[in-house]
């Protein structure tokens, strides 16, 4: 007898090219440190990789996940209803804080510091508490990145309370607003954590946009990124 999930992947391989013959799927629970869920085409091979943090999830979920998976690697249309069943099954609560604790285990981040060439974010980051969150925040971890990335300008983690900027901006040709207003950014993320609402995650509410806008340099700060 196959395992079940097989039969769910063969099953949506059916649904979604019906005149094509099945390949050899492989498919497994991996513990990845978030949820991901990984395809690969090799040797004719499909490799199946699922977030264990899933396993006990529904069949409907567990077709769901096949379907999308499948799609993206044929290019088919994402059916809307398997995308929404999906978001809204990591979307809940429970699935949110078990992956939350798992990054935090199974995670690694990479701390290079707060104390760079040019700019100190420990520094920053006590000013712009002081002068927007009457000192209220609590200070997580500061650090540069590893790398000078000019596409992620900078990140709140919540599972490791770390505030990373991209070590581009460590630099003297760099206005110190730009890097104000980058960790001033990522403090509302401190401040305003990502809700649901509905299947779809709330990144920047509108309590959110609000406050960013008291950021003072705010225009200058975004015009001076769009050259970066």
């Amino acid at each position: 007898m196959k395992p079940a999930l097989l039969e769910t992947f063969e099953t949506a391989y059916r649904e979604l090219r019906p005149r094509a013959a099945i390949p050899q799927i492989r498919v497994e629970f991996f513990p990845f440190a978030n949820i991901n869920n990984t395809i690969r085409l090799r040797d004719g091979v499909l490799l199946v990789r699922i977030s264990d943090l899933l396993e006990g999830a529904p069949q409907s979920v567990l077709h769901a996940i096949a379907h999308i998976l499948l799609a993206k690697i044929y290019r088919k249309p994402i059916a809307d209803a398997h995308a929404v069943r999906y978001r809204r099954h990591i979307g809940s609560h429970e699935i949110s804080e078990k992956a939350h604790l798992l990054r935090g285990m199974r995670g690694r981040k990479k701390i290079e510091g707060a104390l760079g060439n040019v700019y100190d974010l420990e520094a920053i980051f006590e000013d712009l508490n002081s002068r927007f969150f009457y000192g209220l925040l609590a200070r997580p971890q500061m650090t540069w990145s590893q790398n000078h990335s000019r596409n992620a300008l900078g990140h709140y983690d919540p599972a490791h309370n770390t505030i990373v900027v991209s070590r581009v901006f460590d630099h003297v040709d760099i206005p110190r607003y730009v890097v104000e207003y980058i960790v001033y950014h990522e403090m509302l993320h401190l401040k305003h954590p990502v809700k649901l609402r509905g299947s779809r995650r709330c990144v920047h509410s509108q309590q959110f946009q609000e406050e960013e806008k008291l950021y003072p340099q705010l225009a200058e700060a975004k015009k001076f990124l769009k050259l970066i």
